[in-house]
């Protein structure tokens, strides 16, 4: 079989180290065809770092070339939907850096014309490779936590400098970014959130704006969830605290789990607790119980898991680790926590209102301004540490 012709489109930090994983040939089935970036600097850097490669100025010059059977995505946030559109129109295979949008209406419409194509969509939502998390999956979805109760995580490691942020111009912008630490660094928890523990009926938030940065959007917000059972979870994330905690608890009727420090945690209860606490005839009884540590012994994949998942999907069928329609739950979390935000924490019910928020969010945006940055001329020829999942 062939393998399929793959275009990055966005050669910035992320662009650059799919370009180099495909090029150094670490994903079967993949080679590296086209490249495209709207900037003369990373033109350049194309031309220099990978000659053999073309590389365009446009979307429409590389679609017109007909060198790409497969693209990934890795503009700014903001320009996922109308890229992945424009590919997918031409017949293309389209895999999208997270988050797929800065919109859910967006999003949403992203992934109807997906489905309307009959192509292979996928998210780089590549912590979902990570053996912990699979495993936490299991054991709630399984149905041996049993009914879920409470779930907290508190994910404050995504530490940030100024310098971070002035190194673009379109970075901590409404305009430019769409939003800050909850829809660029947190995007990967958001959805390990949902996809271990379920999607909540009702999220209010708080998002502090610039509380420890020079920027226009927020860098610490804290969500609250109320889930169908009445179960509920909180979600604290912050790129202004160092040193940073990344701990997951997970609270149900028959037990609990705690992952941290890249161990998973298991208090399983012998009894259910809901039982226990009517049946027990003792005023301060403990529910007897067996504990168990989980560390994996294999490596998370990360971005190349996910490349070769995509690949080995649209070669063999394999289904999709990260499909485009799946990554729509975790946007959805953050865009309830900005219009909760924007209309004085209230509580926002999801499925939530695509229209208010898009109409704030353009309010958000039209005040917004892009900030003199210096161009990047290197790039990346590996996966930073940083990428993956920091205890």
């Amino acid at each position: 079989m062939k393998p399929i012709r793959t275009a990055v489109i966005g050669v910035g930090n992320m662009g650059s180290a799919h370009a180099s994983c495909i090029a150094q040939g670490r994903i079967d089935g993949l080679t590296l065809s086209v490249l495209c970036d709207l900037s003369p600097t990373r033109q350049t850097f194309c031309r220099e770092h990978f000659p053999d490669v073309p590389c365009y100025a446009s979307v429409q010059e590389l679609i017109a070339a007909a060198a790409a059977d497969a693209v990934i995505v890795a503009v700014p946030h903001p320009a996922h939907s109308d890229v992945a559109m424009e590919a997918l129109q031409a017949g293309l295979h389209v895999l999208v850096e997270k988050p797929i949008d800065v919109a859910l209406s967006r999003a949403q419409a992203l992934c109807d014309a997906a489905d309307r194509s009959g192509r292979t969509f996928a998210v780089m939502l590549n912590q979902r490779t990570n053996p912990l998390f699979r495993r936490a999956r299991e054991i709630v979805q399984g149905g041996d936590l049993g009914e879920l109760k409470r779930t907290v995580w508190i994910i404050t490691n995504w530490y940030r400098t100024q310098h971070y942020y002035d190194s673009g111009a379109w970075r901590a912008t409404w305009a430019g970014e769409g939003g800050g630490v909850l829809l660029n660094q947190a995007p990967h928890n958001l959805d390990l959130w949902q996809w271990i523990c379920g999607m909540p009926q009702s999220v209010s938030a708080y998002c502090d704006i610039a509380r420890y940065h020079r920027i226009e959007v927020e860098d610490d917000a804290t969500i609250f969830t109320r889930y169908a059972n009445g179960a509920t979870g909180v979600f604290i994330t912050s790129t202004g605290e160092s040193p940073g905690t990344n701990r997951l608890e997970i609270s149900g009727d028959r037990g609990k789990l705690v992952l941290e420090g890249g161990v998973l945690k298991w208090w399983r209860l012998k009894e259910p607790e809901r039982e226990f606490c009517f049946q027990s005839k003792e005023n301060f009884a403990r529910i007897p119980f067996d504990y168990e540590e989980y560390r994996p012994t294999e490596p998370e994949t990360a971005h190349a898991g996910i490349l070769q998942n995509w690949a080995n999907s649209i070669l063999h069928g394999e289904p999709l680790l990260s499909p485009g329609r799946d990554a729509l739950n975790e946007l959805a979390l953050s865009n309830a926590a900005y219009l909760s935000q924007w209309t004085g924490n209230a509580p926002v019910s999801l499925p939530m209102d695509t229209a208010a928020f898009d109409r704030l969010l353009e309010e958000h945006a039209k005040a917004s301004a892009l900030k003199a940055a210096q161009e990047r001329t290197g790039g990346s020829d590996s996966y930073s540490q940083r990428w993956q999942v920091n205890w």
